[in-house]
């Protein structure tokens, strides 16, 4: 088990307003695996890694258009936060908690 295992909830302050998304890290033979769940689609997400705590992943948006998603940040005892960046879209600051239901 690793310090990102677990259910978190994302929030992405983006362009349009905060968008949030349910994101599950499960730590399987010492690779970082998980889904990622938004607008009422899940997807597997790909190339995750951590390193110490710094978190990494990649999520393929096919809705409403096809776009590479990668995601980089840190988790600390508050959380987890970073930035994103989507595509041609730009760059944005997320922000993750654990889901305390998990």
């Amino acid at each position: 088990m690793s310090v990102a295992d677990g259910v978190w909830k994302v929030t992405v302050k983006g362009p349009t307003g905060p968008q949030v998304t349910v994101l599950t890290l499960a730590t399987v033979d010492g690779v970082l695996t998980g889904t990622q769940s938004g607008q009422g689609q899940t997807s597997a997400i790909t190339d995750a890694k951590l390193d110490g705590n710094n978190v990494y992943w990649v999520n393929h948006i096919t809705s409403p258009m096809k776009m590479k998603v990668e995601f980089s940040g840190v988790i600390d005892e508050k959380g987890m936060q970073g930035k994103v960046k989507a595509g041609f879209a730009g760059t944005y600051p997320f922000s993750g908690v654990r889901n305390p239901a998990a």
